[in-house]
């Protein structure tokens, strides 16, 4: 198994309203960034833990836990629909550019952990989110930084 960390923005997509899903699971549709993309479509496997953060908040902060459940990435269908804001014409049925996951919410955090108790944690010094210039939406998360996150919740 492998630990994720996933940023959205709560005014767009929040771990509440992936709660509200059917099933609390949906499609983490509108990444388009090929590093990204590529972490979903090469690295990302059903059961994986997903670190759900809320960026764009006051204050920035990991509001919870999802898991990965589907059994591998598929093609974003956005891409294909040009009255999206994610359509990509350059993008095909038979050539896809972009890829998803399907997410399942697991357990929002009653006091969710903000980012500058993640900086301030000196465990986390390495955590990816916590790096200069690393703004990527999607973002892998060792064990030990999986469970110091865990523990900074109790």
């Amino acid at each position: 198994m492998q630990y994720w960390l996933m940023k959205s923005e709560p005014d767009c997509f929040s771990i509440d309203d992936l709660k509200a899903c059917p099933n609390s699971t949906d499609m983490w549709d509108g990444v388009r960034n090929y590093q990204a993309r590529n972490m979903m479509r090469d690295e990302m496997k059903k059961g994986d833990q997903v670190l759900f953060y809320h960026s764009n908040a006051k204050p920035p902060h990991i509001a919870g836990i999802a898991t990965i459940a589907s059994k591998q990435a598929y093609p974003d269908p956005t891409q294909f629909d040009p009255k999206s804001q994610y359509f990509d014409d350059k993008s095909t049925k038979d050539r896809p550019r972009w890829f998803l996951v399907d997410v399942k919410y697991k357990k929002k955090f009653k006091n969710p952990i903000p980012l500058d108790q993640v900086k301030a944690n000196p465990k986390l010094k390495n955590m990816k989110l916590v790096q200069k210039g690393s703004r990527l939406s999607i973002q892998p998360v060792t064990s030990k930084e999986w469970d110091e996150v865990l523990a900074m919740t109790n």
